[in-house]
């Protein structure tokens, strides 16, 4: 999984800190939180993502669609679809099925849905699984609010030498979760390592819980003598960056690949080494890839020691049971597809969601630019993806695959690819009129028949009023006499 996602645009761009980090095999955890007696009506509704923009488009609408391997994406896809559906371990189809029904809602029980009819279709060839995606499917325009274009950025997983003692050359550990590690609130941790949300440090005492060591601590060596080594590494930039990408592939000096993916952290928040370059102007933004730090680094050891600890997270690993040609697995818990498989904001998008990414990016060469059309994969996640139009795309495994995942911070046209269920347009033509409003007299003819109906026997039954006398109009009205008018004295003055 993606520790601190897009190792460029953590290393090149200052303000992302913060490791919202999160273990393999999650899959559902946030998405079962949910109240899982909604009804199908209710997960029918609209979609509602904050301070986001979004519009449905036609498939027409999407450049590059038509051009795209729909097999290859249809078999990432798949992938998701296998942890959205496991099969059940018992035998019991139907509870099985039961427990599954009431872990999920919303978006997860849409996508679960599809992929339901997504695996009764297997076998698929190029037309049929271009079919698919366009029956099932609706694509959705999206953007953070007052953004023209989402954001790209790539990882890998690194090939690293090794050694599993302490030699003259590898004298950098790694380490396995300490047992002193604690997360507020959990008695039992296991593989699922709380990632936000929760305060995360060591335990003093039987209730004390204080911060746990930093990076700077943990080198200086907080750790020695708890036997918590996997292996040894050259040095700390080693480290570092294994820690950056979440997962590492070890050659040991027998030949053997050691497989080693994310566990836990230390609970501090994750500083950008860029960020800190940049402060000290030793470098300039556009100077800054992940192989200008790693050879500033090399170059300026001393410097690099407090670059290094400026960032005081720090990650700890577990050993896999991947062979050596197995990709990285994700947070979802499904294998990386490079190209294919992207790393999202898991608060806002859920596992095994298809995007479809419209972008020119530089995947040959640094000035060269390749058309990126394709359809994607939510599998994975990191504590730098933020927002709704945001993603790390996973490149592979080796140098190669690290050239090119470095050059990547492009912006990218993002298009949700929604199940038919929660289509905003679908869901309005559900969606039941509300009661009409009652008039004013209404309550009075609803409650009584009407009397001057023709056919009502009421008309029989009901008494007419009795006729008012008629008023002569011939009989002459005798005149008010007249007032007398009494004639007004008039006085005058004698002349002088």
């Amino acid at each position: 999984m993606r520790v601190y996602g897009g190792v460029c645009l953590l290393i090149l761009l200052a303000g992302l800190a913060g490791s919202s980090l999160a273990a393999p095999g999650r899959a559902l955890a946030q998405d079962s939180s949910q109240d899982s007696g909604r009804d199908s009506q209710q997960n029918r509704q609209p979609i509602r993502f904050p301070d986001t923009q979004y519009e449905p488009v036609d498939w027409d609408n999407l450049v590059g669609w038509t051009n795209d391997d729909h097999e290859a994406a249809f078999a990432a896809y798949l992938a998701s679809c296998r942890a959205l559906n496991p099969k059940p371990r018992n035998g019991n189809a139907r509870a099985s099925q039961s427990r599954s029904n009431l872990q999920l809602s919303g978006m997860a029980t849409a996508l679960r849905d599809v992929c339901d009819r997504a695996q009764a279709a297997i076998p698929l060839d190029e037309a049929g699984a271009k079919a698919f995606f366009e029956e099932n499917f609706r694509p959705l325009h999206i953007d953070k609010l007052g953004d023209s274009a989402g954001f790209l950025t790539g990882y890998y997983e690194p090939i690293i030498e090794g050694s599993r003692v302490p030699t003259g050359e590898f004298t950098v550990p790694i380490y396995r979760r300490p047992p002193n590690l604690v997360a507020s609130g959990r008695r039992k941790l296991g593989d699922a390592f709380p990632s936000k949300g929760i305060f995360v440090g060591r335990r003093v005492g039987r209730r004390k819980i204080v911060p746990y060591y930093t990076r700077a601590e943990i080198e200086d060596g907080a750790l020695d003598g708890w036997h918590l080594e996997i292996c040894y590494l050259h040095d700390p930039v080693d480290v570092l960056f294994a820690q950056i990408q979440g997962s590492a592939r070890i050659r040991l000096e027998d030949g053997t690949i050691l497989r080693v993916n994310y566990d836990s952290h230390n609970g501090w928040p994750y500083t950008a080494v860029g960020k800190v370059l940049l402060d000290m102007k030793a470098m300039t933004k556009d100077q800054i890839s992940m192989q200008s730090i790693r050879d500033w680094m090399e170059a300026n050891p001393d410097l690099a020691k407090d670059v290094r600890r400026a960032n005081k997270s720090y990650v700890f690993f577990r050993i896999t049971d991947l062979a050596t040609e197995d990709e990285a697995v994700g947070a979802q818990g499904v294998p990386l597809m490079p190209g294919r498989s992207i790393a999202v904001d898991h608060s806002l998008h859920t596992y095994g969601m298809p995007f479809f990414i419209a972008a020119d990016l530089p995947i040959a060469a640094e000035r060269a630019v390749t058309k990126f059309d394709r359809l994607v994969v939510a599998q994975d996640t990191g504590s730098a993806i933020v927002g709704p139009a945001r993603a790390d795309i996973y490149f592979g495994a080796g140098d190669e695959a690290a050239r090119t995942a470095g050059r990547i911070k492009n912006p990218g046209d993002f298009y949700l690819l929604l199940p038919r269920a929660l289509d905003p347009v679908e869901a309005g033509r559900d969606t039941p009129l509300p009661p009409e409003r009652p008039g004013p007299f209404s309550l009075a003819t609803n409650t009584m028949e009407d009397p001057t109906a023709p056919d009502s026997e009421a008309v029989h039954d009901v008494p007419l009023p009795e006729p008012k006398p008629a008023v002569a109009t011939t009989a002459k009205i005798p005149a008010a006499p007249k007032a007398k008018v009494k004639p007004a004295k008039i006085n005058a003055r004698p002349k002088q």
